[in-house]
């Protein structure tokens, strides 16, 4: 027996909707290739069959194989820099002719310097790094550290959350596509716990009109909930939690910095995925420095490769180097000198062309921008965001904040009409991701865009 799992992660690939906007928005040609792809990869919720196939990637854009173009404010977070950043494919190419492989028992140069890369750009002292293929695998590296350095097997995570699909990291993703089923993971002492979502408490607790809590009424009662589940638990190694939810969700002020005094009283880590939110996209280099906490190791990918090439990192404390008599990855590629190149010189553009930077100023342009639309739009019930990670939520009523899941679905395909392609996560949020690279024009008209989609209803 089958049931609906709900949708978190982004827009359902199997509806009526979507297969209705197959036949009127595609040419024989793509339906043909997608029909060519679902026949020989293995089917999945979010993934297989896919939305539409491209030929090209350039900038902020993408291009269908039937020339027809769109905006790309989604791009799995990867395109921080744009689309094949000419700078970036110079240096990959260079570094193939000059190294392109290192046996993993070997240094070198890039890799290396990379590590003193991240060691300089990470809050507070953290500093020694071992290097994965992708985001999955480096938390499991992050929380394989915990438990050796705690002594404790026990790790707390946050429902909602997502972490990777890995039998381990999957056990501590909070979102039902990866903990239903037979395949389902669930490692042991894995446990979760009701996660920071101001505009629907899952603690009853309201906000205002402007989407901001009342700390005076909620006194923080998500932090006090971690505090007491690791009081009760008593031998947790580690808490991993996105410092700002990708869904996007804000932390209320205070937030980290309760969470982060509970876990120095109880002896527990504190694991910072930033794997979507690091290296400029909230408009700071990573997402923890507005909240002024500083975690016990942090993991990075996606956009770590620049778009082109798959590499992840776990940047953690020096005392958390315990590992010496064990392997904690030991993985083929871990210091792969093409990877590692791409990852330095991806941090490189970003900071060379002021991406951080820009991040932020485009970001409180768009906020505003939206602030104005929701006040002609009464079906967004909230918008919330920072730098380029923005949630724009669609609901039936304002005031029983019913979400519009079916709203949601219909704003996404008019949207890509238009030329705007984005991602819907938990059913009802419009989820925008542009590159760091996107100008403050193709965000308005983005944004344009968006309001005719939901102004049609």
């Amino acid at each position: 027996m089958t049931h609906a799992i709900a949708q978190s992660e982004g827009d359902v690939n199997t509806s009526s909707l979507r297969a209705d906007w197959s036949v009127r928005a595609l040419d024989d040609k793509t339906r043909a290739v997608l029909a060519e792809d679902a026949a020989h990869f293995l089917h999945q919720s979010v993934s297989t069959p896919c939305l539409n196939a491209i030929s090209k990637a350039e900038g902020i854009w993408i291009e269908d194989t039937g020339g027809r173009r769109y905006m790309d404010f989604h791009g799995n977070n990867v395109h921080h820099i744009g689309y094949g950043h000419r700078r970036l494919k110079d240096a990959i190419t260079a570094q193939m002719e000059a190294l392109p492989f290192a046996p993993r028992r070997y240094a070198n140069e890039p890799a290396t310097a990379l590590a003193a890369k991240l060691a300089a750009i990470t809050p507070g002292d953290l500093s020694k790094v071992l290097f994965t293929t992708g985001g999955s695998d480096a938390v499991e590296v992050a929380i394989k550290i915990a438990r050796m350095a705690t002594g404790r097997f026990k790790v707390l995570s946050f429902w909602d959350a997502f972490h990777g699909a890995g039998l381990g990291a999957g056990s501590l993703s909070g979102e039902a596509l990866f903990r239903s089923g037979p395949a389902a993971a669930h490692m042991p002492g894995s446990s979760h716990v009701a996660p920071f979502a101001c505009y629907r408490c899952p603690y009853g607790h309201k906000t205002g009109e402007d989407g901001r809590p009342d700390l005076d009424a909620c006194k923080l009662a998500c932090a006090g909930m971690v505090d007491y589940v690791l009081e009760r638990e008593g031998d947790v190694a580690a808490i991993i939690a996105e410092p700002v939810r990708a869904v996007p969700y804000l932390p209320p002020p205070g937030f980290w910095k309760a969470v982060r005094e509970a876990c120095d009283r109880r002896g527990v880590l504190l694991i910072f995925d930033e794997i979507p939110t690091g290296l400029g996209k909230t408009g700071s280099m990573f997402a923890c420095e507005q909240e002024g906490v500083v975690p016990d190791m942090l993991v990075l990918g996606k956009a770590l490769g620049g778009g082109i090439l798959p590499i992840a990192a776990v940047v953690a404390r020096p005392e958390l180097d315990v590992g010496g008599n064990w392997a904690f990855g030991h993985y083929t590629h871990e210091k792969n000198p093409v990877t590692a190149r791409a990852a330095l010189t991806t941090i490189e553009i970003i900071e060379d062309e002021g991406l951080v930077e820009n991040a932020r100023i485009v970001g409180e342009g768009a906020l505003e921008r939206l602030t104005e639309i929701k006040a002609r739009q009464p079906a967004i019930g909230d918008i919330r965001g920072r730098g380029l990670l923005i949630g724009i939520e669609l609901v039936e009523d304002r005031t029983t904040r019913r979400a519009d899941a079916a709203l949601a679905e219909r704003v996404l395909y008019r949207a890509l009409d238009r030329g705007l392609s984005f991602k819907t996560t938990m059913g009802n949020v419009l989820t925008l991701t542009p590159p760091l690279t996107v100008t403050p024009d193709q965000m308005l008209q983005a944004l344009d865009i968006l309001e005719q989609a939901i102004a049609a209803g």
